[in-house]
Formats: structure tokens, sequence, C-alpha cells
């Protein structure tokens, strides 16, 4: 193969919902492009995408696909993207390591739920969008209502470049309004035949082609000029328009094809190949360090590794983006990340699960190796003169936790170990020791992503796995000033153990003045502060600790040990067994004993004190709750938020945007547990939603006895 340089490589992502045609538009690609002689079919499980044998069982897409083809003296590199939301972190992936978006649009669905989030991905990306309406052949393709709902959504930069003659079985022509010409085919497609358009459809294709021109000329002050000079643009002037609108994001052109069929596959490469921006035209990407790196292959070496795949017989395959320099076959390399050396012994460019030897690889390019030792995904390899680390690929939070455990206990490093793999190849997925919960917790993007992980652990790996609801982390705290005191006394022979501590604990607020004095009943306490501590609890809130012990009573020696028997209880909160919270301790008496008395003695001492005035204070038990925000079709709005609210939701707010509501709402996380299964349920999948930890706040007084009393029989139980 060639040696492309950057000036003469495309990267382009594949988007678009589930039955979209990303798969067979794939197969079309590299068949015209001739990287395969025969086309695969999803149903004979013989395509290029989705050759994994868990996509395969399922029946959709659960990784990215790279691929490339050469078209008249370039290289187009492509990522083909899952579609469904529960694998949205290849999408993200791939639009970080890509130039342009081609987001897939099903004819006879028209943009979905999907498509808007895509589509918002690229907007915070920055990256062009070219939509393409797929499957024109079918039945109840409305190819004019997908253009006049992307108008709605995106406004007057959705431009048509093409458009469908007819559609439905019968489909076999199209009008290009760039070239004006009229493509058809016979019924095995391929190669079009071009013929000038008839007279029954000129007049559309030359509005449509004023309205091109007009978007293209938009994007340049020269091109501009000459439009209102002439009204008319060369073909090459508005290729250069719309490559320029294509940088901006003013222009968003439409093209409509029939994948199966492999018509409007042809041209679509064409223009791909011949108008979208090449890898030096984009926006540069920056380094950790906030310097912007340039696809410079006279610079230093530097490649980021964006996904790893574990294959049967070969073990991971690493993909990477040239960010700077090139790579060649022997290079000596170091890991920015980790600090080892990697020598690249093989490298390969891809087509799915063939890939072909390349001696070097220029900036902007895409790439895969093998058998490297100690590379992750997100690493960055670079050369001995160069300094570059990347970390600009940002995932959602996750919004689907589950427990896992193995049905085999002897299988739980197995099963651990065989997680941590498997989120290399996807990121979303996410693996948690909970000390506090005393689970391990996996977390993605949805039920099926979940169900996926699964399936390969016990079909893969063969570690059979369950899933179970994940505890909620509480936290305990309490609303009112209490006292306690308590005394440890033990004689066993020899030593004995003696420790008495008298507290007072209150509610702790951020800013609140040291005590002074305080009233039980017709009693008073004068608070002498000697010593404070204020400690920042890794679970969030604080612990504020003072000494006010006079006259010796407590010698200071045992005052640690008092504070780390108030802290063990504080790790296992009196009322639920929960991390406690925003409190403060006043130790201001007490009694030793000038033989018996030592640390242990006044841990114990100090643990029940505070558990006893715990239970005095008002406890009260908080729970995490999260921002929810849904994005839905207007016509399910009603039953979303009617479900929401069924979840001790608080609606926060809404507004439209073109058929589709984006709902904001509170929601406490004990009522997320299967959220996405019940929105998919409620909507027909046609909506998504993004979740993440707000604050802590009171937890309702019936739930809180509930919690309390199962707290109660489980340790009964375990007693």
């Amino acid at each position: 193969m060639k040696i492309y340089q950057s000036k003469e490589i495309k990267n382009i992502a594949l988007l678009g919902n589930d039955g979209a045609g990303k798969t067979t538009l794939t197969e079309t690609l590299l068949f015209e492009a001739g990287v395969i002689s025969r086309r695969g079919r999803i149903t004979m499980k013989n395509t290029v995408s989705d050759y994994f044998p868990v996509e395969q069982e399922y029946g959709y897409s659960v990784f990215s696909t790279v691929f490339h083809t050469e078209w008249n003296g370039k290289k187009l590199n492509f990522i083909d993207c899952p579609g469904s939301d529960d694998f949205v972190g290849a999408a993200i992936t791939a639009l970080n390591v890509t130039d342009t978006a081609v987001l897939l649009i099903n004819g006879q669905r028209g943009p979905e739920v999907g498509t808007q989030n895509h589509f918002r991905y690229t907007e915070k990306l920055g990256k062009p969008v070219i939509f393409l309406i797929n499957q024109l052949d079918s039945e109840k393709c409305d190819y004019n209502n997908c253009v006049e709902r992307l108008r709605e959504t995106y406004g007057q930069k959705v431009v048509q470049v093409q458009y469908p003659i007819n559609e439905g079985p019968n489909f076999n022509s199209l009008i290009d309004v760039l070239l004006m010409k009229k493509y058809s085919w016979k019924p095995e497609g391929g190669a079009p035949i071009i013929e000038e358009i008839p007279d029954s459809e000129i007049d559309k294709a030359t509005e449509l082609h004023h309205a091109l021109v007009e978007a293209a000329a938009e994007n340049d002050d020269e091109l501009m000029e000459k439009f209102f000079e002439s009204e008319s643009l060369t073909e090459d002037e508005m290729r250069e328009g719309i490559r320029k609108g294509l940088v901006t994001r003013s222009i968003y052109p439409v093209f409509c094809v029939c994948a199966t069929k492999d018509m409007g596959v042809r041209r679509m490469m064409e223009f791909l190949g011949n108008v979208v921006p090449f890898v030096d035209e984009m926006p540069k990407v920056k380094n950790t360090k906030g310097e912007e790196i340039a696809p410079d292959s006279n610079g230093p070496t530097a490649l980021y590794f964006f996904k790893t795949a574990n294959e049967p017989h070969i073990g991971g395959v690493q993909y990477f983006k040239v960010m700077s320099g090139s790579v060649k076959v022997g290079d000596d390399l170091t890991n920015a990340d980790r600090g080892s050396k990697e020598r690249i012994a093989q490298l390969f460019v891809c087509a799915g699960a063939n890939r072909m030897p390349v001696d070097e690889l220029k900036a902007g390019d895409i790439g895969c190796t093998v058998k490297l030792k100690d590379v992750r995904t997100g690493n960055t390899l670079v050369d001995k003169d160069c300094d570059y680390r990347f970390d600009f690929v940002k995932y959602p939070d996750p919004k689907y936790i589950r427990s896992v455990k193995p049905e085999n206990e002897a299988d739980s490093e197995k099963m651990i170990a065989a997680i941590q793999k498997m989120a290399q190849e996807d990121p979303t997925w996410i693996l948690e020791q909970s000390k506090e919960l005393k689970q391990t917790l996996i977390k993605g993007q949805g039920e099926f992503h979940l169900r996926t992980l699964k399936w390969r652990m016990e079909n893969n790996e063969k570690i059979k796995i369950k899933f179970d609801e994940p505890k909620i982390p509480y936290r305990e705290t309490i609303t009112k000033t209490a006292r306690a005191d308590y005394r440890h006394k033990k004689q066993s022979g020899g030593a004995g153990q003696f420790g008495e501590v008298h507290l007072i604990v209150e509610p702790y607020v951020e800013g609140m003045e040291d005590p002074v004095v305080y009233k039980f009943g017709n009693q008073e306490f004068k608070i002498n502060v000697k010593s404070k501590e204020e400690i920042d609890l890794e679970w969030g809130g604080k612990f504020v600790f003072i000494n006010s012990v006079v006259g010796g009573a407590i010698d200071t020696r045992f005052m640690p040990a008092i504070m780390k028997g108030v802290m063990n209880r504080l790790e296992s909160g009196p009322l639920t067994g929960s991390y406690a919270r925003d409190v403060r301790v006043i130790v201001y008496d007490g009694k030793m004993h000038p033989v018996d008395s030592n640390e242990l003695s006044f841990m114990l001492a100090g643990r029940h004190a505070f558990s006893d005035a715990f239970k005095n204070a008002g406890p009260k038990l908080l729970e995490p709750i999260y921002d929810v925000e849904v994005f839905v079709p207007s016509d399910k709005m009603g039953d979303v938020m009617s479900d929401l609210q069924g979840r001790r939701g608080m609606i926060m707010g809404s507004h439209s945007e073109s058929g589709y509501e984006t709902l904001q709402a509170k929601v406490p996380l004990k009522e997320l547990s299967n959220y996405s299964t019940s929105l998919s349920s409620i909507t027909g999948g046609r909506a998504s939603f993004t979740m993440k930890f707000s604050s802590y706040e009171l937890v309702p007084t019936d739930i809180q006895q509930k919690l309390m009393k199962e707290f109660e029989e489980q340790n009964t139980d375990e007693d």
C-alpha cells in the first residue's frame, strides 16, 4: 500500500440508530473500493463489521469497527459505530479520533432520538456532519418527511445535495443537484447510469441547486461576491464552499442511498473523497499540557491508542491514531503514561477482522498493531524526543449499576481479571470494589450493555456470573444536640481495661463557631476548647473533634484513641451501617485508671459513647439524589413525567426541541435501579437519559424506618 501523507487522509465516523443500515453500508463501501470482492450479509454472519461472536449472537453492533478504503489517490479511514445508546462509548471514541461524521438515517423512521444524541456529540466536539438517508427502497420510506424533520431540528443549514425521484420498492434513480445530473441503476446496483435531468424534474432540481450554491457561497467572501454577480458557481467552487462550510458546521449536506442494492454509494464515496476535509484542515487536538498538536509528519512521533480488541488466537489488538510524526515497523517507543518501553514489531491497516501489513503510517492516519506488552486504551506512545500525552476522550457517567459475583466463589479473581480486560475494549464498563457496600459493582450504560458483558463472561471466559440489585450508599447524620457517657471496664486476671468518656454530639455546618456552653435539662456544660481537628471525610462531609477535657480527667495521650473509636463508628453508622457525616463531637469529661487505662479501653469507650449520643440526636438517613435529564418524544412526555414522579422524582424543568422534549428532574438513586429498562418500555426505545450525582438529601421518615428495621433484622440473623 502507498504511504499516505496527512493531506491525503480523511477520517470519518459512521453513526446512526440501530436499524439505520451502517453495517450494510460498510460492506458496500468496502466492495465499491475493492477492499472486499463480495459483500457480506448480516443474516449470513459474514460481514466485516459485527464479527465478534456476541454481535452475531444478538444481531446488533457492540464494538466499533475500523476499516479503510483507497479512493482516487486518497485514503479514507472509517469507524463504524454501534447504534444503541448502551454502547455510546464507541461512538464518542470514534468522534474524538475522526474528523467528519456521516449520520445515517433510516428512511422509514426518519430522525430518531439516537440521531439527536449523536448530533449532540458532534456539536460538543465541533465535528462536520453529513446526513445520509438510507433504505430508499423500503415500503414506508418518506424522504421528504425525513428532510423536513431534519430542517425543523437543525434549521436551514440542512441542504439537500440529492433527492430520489421515487421511493419504495421501485427506487432506482435520484437527482444530484451538485452535479445537476440524474443517476439511475440497474437492478444489481453498482455503477450508475448518468444522464441529464428530465424535464419533469428540472424545476425542482434547479431550485435545490440554487439553494446549495447559496449555502456553499456563504462560507467564503470571494465565493459570495461571485454568487452575487452571476448567481452561480463552478463545480470546484461549490466543493470548496461546502468543504469550508463543513469545517465551520455552517452546512449539513443531505445525501441518499440504498446500501442493500448498492445504489448511490459510489457517488457518496466520490463526495467524501473530493469534498470532506483532510486531517490537516481540522482544528488541532490539545495534549494534556493544553498545547495544540498539529498532524505534522515531520514532528516528533506520538501515537494515541483509542481502542483495544481481544481476539481469539491473537490476543490484544491495539488501534491507534498517529497524532504527530510517523511510525515505522521496528520503531522503539516509550509509553508516556506508564513509562514502559515498546517495540512496534508489526503495523496494519484495518478492514474489521482483516488486517493488511504496512511499513509506515504518517500523522493523521489510523492503524493497529498487536502483541504490545503494556499498552492500555488511552495511552500514548512517543519517541525519545517527545513528551506528548493525550487524554481528550471523555465518557458519559454510568446509568445502570449491578452488583456482580461468580456463581462459584473460587472464580472471583478470574472474574475480576476478565472484566478488567473487557473494560479495555469498552471503557464505559466500570468495575468498582466498594468497601462501603461490601459489593463488587459493575457499571454501564444500560441493561443491554451489562447483559452483553454477562454473555461474554459466560460464553467466552466460561465464568458463570450473577447480577443483583446494588445496595444504596446512604449517609447518616444528626439533626440536634445530644450527650452521652460510657464506661468500658473489663477485668479478667492481670491488667484490666478501663476508660470512661463523656461527650456531646451536634450537627456540623460549615463555618459554625466553636462551642461555649450547652444546656441539657437543668445542667449546664461549659466548653473550654483545648484542641480541635477538622477532617474532610472520604465519603463526603466533615467530622470535627474537639478536646475540652480539663483537670486531667483524661490524659491527652488517649484523645487519638477516642477519636479513632468515633471514626470507626462513623464508618459504620448506628442506624443502617452506612457512613455518617457532618458531625461535631466534643469530649468534655471522663475518667481513667492509673493501671488499667489504655488506648484500646478509650477507643471502645469513645465508640460506644458516640453511638449512644448519635441515636439520641435526631438521627436521619440521607440518600443520594441524581440530576436526571431525559430526552423524550413529545407524545410520550406525560408518561415519562408520571413515571418519574412515581419514583419520588422532582421535575425541575423542560424545554422543547422540534418534536422532542428535554426533561430535567432530581431523582433518588434507589428509584433509578431499573430506569433504563423502564424508560425504553414506556417510549418504545425512543428516549434516552443521562444521570449525574447531585447531592445527599433526607430520606422520608417511612422509608427510613423500613431501612432501619431491615438493618436490625439482618444483624439479628447474622448474630
